[in-house]
This record gives structure tokens, sequence and C-alpha cells, in this order.
């Protein structure tokens, strides 16, 4: 039982450092070719910020789970989190964006190890209260949690 529990949570851990490595490879171009050429970006090719996408996590997270009133602290503070790492993320993003250079080889690979490290930094805030509010889980919970992680797919839960 240990052991299939330890299974859950690496799994859960693993899918959390992989969409944390996927996003930054999204949210962090490191092709500034357009902020080095000081043209604007038009509107269609806007890319959604870090916080817009984390609001939409949330809300589609909190839509597919029907946290109970006893969880909503432990949601809370999951929440807050994933805000503060959002807004740092974009933080960064912006500050990179600003600062636009062509790179070479070397400066493309110290950056992706800035990006890694900053969300290594940020999983690490994350875990404590993930897992709070992932044992105070019902079964079902856990197991739309764990189908969220493993596909990516949102769906509404079916309200009894």
């Amino acid at each position: 039982m240990k052991r299939k529990a330890y299974q859950i949570v690496f799994s859960a851990t693993l899918v959390l450092v992989i969409v944390a490595f996927l996003s930054a490879i999204f949210f962090v171009n490191p092709n500034h070719s357009f902020a080095a050429s000081g043209k604007k970006k038009s509107p269609a090719i806007a890319r959604i910020s870090a916080v817009e996408h984390t609001e939409a996590q949330i809300k589609q997270l909190q839509g597919t789970l029907n946290i109970t009133e006893a969880q909503q602290g432990l949601w809370n503070n999951l929440t807050q989190v994933m805000r503060e790492n959002a807004k740092d993320m974009e933080a960064f993003t912006k500050e990179r964006a600003e600062n636009a250079k062509p790179m070479n080889a070397l400066e493309h690979m110290k950056l992706h190890s800035q990006i890694t490290e900053t969300q290594l930094a940020q999983m690490k805030k994350l875990i404590p209260p993930f897992e709070a509010f992932y044992n105070s889980m019902s079964d079902q919970q856990k197991n739309i949690t764990d189908m969220v992680f493993r596909t990516g797919k949102f769906e509404k839960s079916k309200r009894k």
C-alpha cells in the first residue's frame, strides 16, 4: 500500500517537474528577434502570460475537483504558491525580454540552466502545499488529480 502511494506521489511529482520544464520552454522564448529588432508582436502572435495560464489552471482544477469546505484552507495555500511562482516566472521572462540580445550556444545553455534552477526552486516551494492538499483528498479526488497529471485533460466533475 505504501509502495503504491509512493509511486503515485513520485509520478505526480515527476509530472509536475516535466510540466514546469515544458512551460518554461513555452514561456521563455530564447529567440528574441522581435525584442531585439524593436518590432512589436501582433496581437495574434501574443502569448498567454504565466499568471493568466496559472489562473486558468486553478479555475479548471477547482471546477474539476469539487473542493470541500474542509479542504479550502489547504487549497488556498496551494493556489497562493502557484500564483507566486507564476508571478516570479513572469518577472523572469519580462526581464529576459527587456534585456534581449542574440545569444550564442553557451549563452543558450546558461539561460536554460537558469530557467531550470528557477523551476526547481518553484517546485520545491510547491510540493509541501500540494502534498498536504493531496493527502486531504478523497479517493475520487485523487483519481481525478492523477488523471489530470497523466493526461493533462481537465473535465468538469459531475455532482450527484
